[in-house]
C-alpha cells in the first residue's frame, strides 16, 4: 500500500472519530453551543471530504490489485461520512423544529393580528377593484358620448353646408 494513502487514511480515521464525538456532544447541547458544535462538525466534514478525494486520487494512481482494495475502503469511508452528514442534518433540523415550536407558541396574537390585517387587505382590494371597474365604465361612457357628439357635429356641419348651398341657389334664382 502507498504511504501517502496510509497518511491520508490515518488523518481521516482520526477526524472521523473526532466528528462522531462532536455529534454526540452536539446532540446533548442546546442553543448557541449546539449551533457552534454543528458548525464545527460541518467544517470537519468538509475536511473529511477533502481527505477522501485525496485518497481516491492516490488509490487510482496505484496498481490494479492494490487499487481495488483501496477503493473498497474508500466506499466504506464515504458511507460513514454520509451517515455523519445525515446526523448533522438531523441535528440542524432539530434546531429548526424547536425554533418553529417556540415561534408558534408566541405567535398566537400575531397570527390573529395578521388575520385581521389580511381581512382588511382583502376588503380594501375588493373596493379598489370595484372602483377600477367604475372608472372603466365611466371612461367607456365618456368615449361613447364623445363619439356621439362628433357624429352630431358632423351632421350639423352637413346640414349647414346644405342650407348654405340652398341659400346660394335661391339667391341665384332670384337674380
Amino acid at each position: 500500500m502507498s504511504q501517502v494513502f496510509e497518511g491520508y487514511e490515518r488523518q481521516y480515521c482520526e477526524l472521523s472519530a473526532n466528528l462522531s464525538r462532536k455529534c454526540t456532544s452536539a446532540s446533548a447541547a442546546d442553543g448557541e453551543l449546539k449551533k457552534q458544535r454543528i458548525s464545527e462538525i460541518k467544517v470537519g466534514i468538509d475536511e473529511a471530504e477533502s481527505l477522501i478525494r485525496k485518497m481516491d486520487m492516490e488509490a487510482r494512481s496505484l496498481q490494479p490489485n492494490v487499487k481495488a482494495v483501496l477503493l473498497a475502503k474508500l466506499r466504506e469511508y464515504k458511507s460513514d461520512l454520509n451517515n455523519l452528514k445525515s446526523e448533522v442534518k438531523r441535528l440542524s433540523l432539530g434546531n429548526v423544529a424547536a425554533r418553529d415550536e417556540l415561534l408558534e407558541s408566541g405567535m398566537a396574537d400575531t397570527l390573529t393580528a395578521s388575520a385581521d390585517q389580511r381581512t382588511r387587505l382583502v376588503t380594501s382590494t375588493g373596493r379598489l377593484n370595484h372602483s377600477g371597474e367604475r372608472i372603466k365604465e365611466s371612461r367607456r361612457t365618456m368615449l361613447e358620448t364623445e363619439e356621439l357628439g362628433v357624429s352630431i357635429l358632423q351632421d350639423l356641419h352637413q346640414q349647414r353646408q346644405s342650407l348654405l348651398h340652398t341659400n346660394n341657389t335661391e339667391q341665384t334664382v332670384h337674380r
